[in-house]
């Protein structure tokens, strides 16, 4: 990024192009309650952003401190470039970012009455009335009050009264939850990672023995559950693998380092330092950066890291041998 310019403001609106804001920009009286931020690219904000609206034109962009808008955050479909938002981003009303061609990163949760993001990787979890992911990577949950409708992404779980799922879903931990059963594209595949060796994968290594994805079956993995009380009753679906997991776990898994890189994605910008997941093949120390856990997820994805299937047989010796 080249060397940027300070900038001092005090208008209604605020466009920011080749510019670096050192601190927030906030509002000190009410009429500037109702300012638009436009952002054209090549732009840093080392502070807090409230805004009435935030759009982002182009990137390379980053913002440092928490935003929220009171009508809209909006990206360009047309933007490029990287464009990272290090805190919690909210809004109002709506969070929408159509672009395909940049690189569209939150390090923490976002929260609006809708969200709508295409090619993004989210390290936190979504809240949101409504939800629409494609091609994105969703390290925490996805949690909706109305409906989510997912396309070809990876979520670590969801739960939703409503949810339509096309392409591929991925899901990082055991179980995700709706009321109404899933409605699907027909030839959707859906995949769960809790038993993936993903600390090898990330490292380059052969994947563990007993270790893979898990490819569920929307209806045979579908348990339903009925929740009573004195004046309402409430039925609620999980699409579970955590039977494979518990039975898994008696086989020490700890060994995959999967909560470890997950945690270390989770907790973003809040880490104080970089930490490595041990060595690669070649001895080299690996270190676990955002944008390094970023591109592995990505992969997987796109089927440039391969995942393999889980055998899903075991001895039960193995087991028993652990209580003698």
């Amino acid at each position: 990024m080249k060397e940027l310019k300070e900038v001092r403001y005090n208008e209604t609106n605020i466009q920011l192009k080749d510019n670096l804001v050192k601190g927030s920009i906030l509002p000190e009286k009410i009429a500037e309650l109702d300012r638009t931020i436009t952002i054209q690219g090549n732009a840093i904000i080392e502070g807090a952003v409230y805004a009435h609206k935030l759009e982002i034109q182009q990137g390379d962009t980053e913002i440092h401190g928490a935003v929220f808008t009171q009508l809209e955050m909006y990206v360009n479909s047309e933007a490029k470039g990287n464009i990272f938002f290090k805190k919690s981003v909210g809004s109002a009303n709506s969070i929408v970012s159509r672009a395909l061609n940049c690189h569209l990163m939150f390090y923490s949760d976002i929260n609006a009455k809708s969200v709508t993001l295409y090619n993004a990787f989210i390290a936190g979890s979504i809240y949101a009335d409504e939800i629409i992911l494609q091609n994105c990577v969703v390290i925490g949950g996805v949690f909706a009050t109305q409906n989510i409708d997912i396309t070809n992404s990876i979520v670590g779980t969801f739960n939703t009264p409503s949810i339509k799922v096309a392409q591929q879903l991925w899901l990082l931990l055991p179980s995700a939850f709706s009321i109404e059963k899933i409605i699907t594209v027909p030839g959707t595949k859906f995949y769960n990672l809790s038993l993936a060796d993903l600390g090898s994968l990330y490292k380059g290594m052969v994947q563990s023995v007993n270790s893979g994805k898990i490819e569920m079956n929307i209806d045979t993995d579908e348990v339903k559950t009925t929740l009573t009380s004195e004046d309402m009753q409430k039925t609620i679906r999980s699409y579970t693998v955590v039977g494979k997991v518990l039975a898994a776990d008696l086989l020490d898994f700890d060994k995959f380092q999967n909560h470890f890189l997950l945690t270390a994605a989770s907790l973003g910008s809040q880490l104080l330092k970089n930490y490595d997941l041990g060595v690669d093949d070649k001895g080299k120390p690996v270190t676990l950066s955002f944008e390094k856990i970023r591109d592995f997820f990505f992969g997987i994805l796109h089927g440039k890291i391969e995942v393999q299937e889980i055998d899903g047989k075991f001895d039960i010796s193995d087991i028993t041998g652990k209580f003698n």
